[in-house]
């Protein structure tokens, strides 16, 4: 067993996500890095931009938005979308490795809803005039609620569920359904996997993305519960996985005792290269489990835009600031026009302004500039830390 630091373990961490390093974390851009990622969740919430597309930011720089959504959405096909974490973005060749989730759901024939009696009827009619969208097919919802879906939207999600179609791409951020036959290769279509198989696999994905993670944050990424979770277990135990165990200072533990696994290619060097200093989006897997966030970086986290407003401390969709390998501070952006705004920027406790403002404009700046913003307007920080920002850098 590896006994790591708690700061070696963060570092292992950071480069793992593509957050550390030069030229190797921006290898093969976008794609290479979905693949390095094995999954980036998708949310319809867009304050600077969606979560999908901050991701990519975060790690890349600059790259164009329209080419992030060519990278991930192209013809033919080089991503899906599917439950892992959440509704996520995934490599299509990962296709194989969810057959234990499509069973899953095929034998339960509900999830949110009952499934609709016609749902042969819109299985053909995906065959003969695919692709569609909802709006093809009479639309989304029923006119009640966001969850109040029409049977057509409700039958086309169970054929999604259970692998039948397919989203390989949206339009106006609606789902493009296809047969899955004519979007993921053949190859991939045959091959036949066990849950035993798929879970073994999807751990050492989700370990190498993770670069360091206990049995928790494996179960979180995938989120696997049951007899899921159980082969899961087994798996780490016997070492099917490929994943290392190691004790991590400072993570809870029975003394001794294995505490965390790691992908066995973080552990051959120790990571070295530059901190990204950029904004995270809340749905990044950086942070994505929050208690993994306050153990790996001692930063309390709340995404707060279901808070009612009165109540929010942060703010409605405050974005952490990673610089220096740490999380050192939040803001909650907008945009007024050409005008990114920060209505609420905080450092964490015991950071200073004198320290780390160059850090907070450089992350607001370089931000507001990918968007296409060319000012930046703080409306509500501590004085001290405004001074420190207005100050010539």
């Amino acid at each position: 067993m590896t006994d790591l630091t708690a700061d070696e373990a963060r570092r292992i961490i950071l480069r793992a996500q593509g957050l550390l390093g030069g030229a190797d974390a921006r290898r093969g851009g976008v794609h290479g890095m979905l693949r390095r990622l094995g999954a980036i969740q998708l949310d319809t919430i867009s304050v600077l931009a969606r979560s999908h597309e901050l991701v990519a930011y975060a790690r890349l720089g600059a790259v164009g938005r329209p080419k992030v959504e060519r990278a991930y959405w192209h013809n033919p096909a080089l991503s899906f979308e599917y439950w892992c974490h959440a509704a996520c973005i995934l490599p299509i060749e990962h296709w194989p490795l969810y057959a234990f989730r499509r069973r899953a759901y095929r034998d339960r024939r509900y999830r949110w809803h009952e499934v609709p009696d016609h749902v042969d009827k819109l299985r053909d009619q995906v065959r003969d005039s695919g692709p569609l969208t909802t709006s093809d097919v009479g639309g989304a919802k029923n006119g009640g609620p966001w969850w109040d879906w029409s049977d057509s939207k409700i039958g086309l999600e169970w054929l999604l569920d259970i692998g039948e179609i397919v989203c390989s791409r949206r339009v106006g951020w609606r789902r493009v359904y296809d047969l899955s036959e004519r979007v993921v290769p053949a190859e991939l279509l045959a091959e036949d996997l066990s849950d035993e198989e798929c879970i073994v696999r999807l751990a050492a994905i989700a370990g190498a993305s993770l670069g360091v993670a206990t049995r928790g944050d494996l179960i979180d990424f995938l989120r696997l519960k049951g007899r899921f979770a159980a082969i899961l277990d087994e798996a780490l135990l016997s070492g099917a996985t490929g994943l290392v165990p190691v004790h991590v200072t400072g993570w809870p533990s029975t003394r001794g005792q294995t505490n965390a696994w790691a992908d066995p290619a973080g552990l051959e060097s120790a990571p070295r290269g530059r901190h990204r200093t950029t904004l995270v989006s809340p749905f990044d897997s950086l942070i994505w489990h929050r208690g993994r966030t306050e153990r790996v970086f001692g930063f309390n986290y709340q995404l707060e835009l279901y808070v009612p407003k009165h109540k929010r401390v942060h703010g409605y969709f405050t974005m952490p600031v990673l610089a220096g390998g740490r999380l050192i501070g939040r803001v909650d952006p907008a945009r007024d026009g050409t005008t990114l705004v920060a209505r609420q920027l905080s450092l964490e406790p015991g950071l200073t302004g004198a320290k780390w403002a160059d850090a907070l404009r450089d992350a607001l700046w370089s931000a507001a500039d990918w968007v296409g913003c060319d000012a930046v307007r703080v409306e509500r920080a501590d004085p001290a830390l405004i001074a420190h920002l207005e100050a010539p850098a």
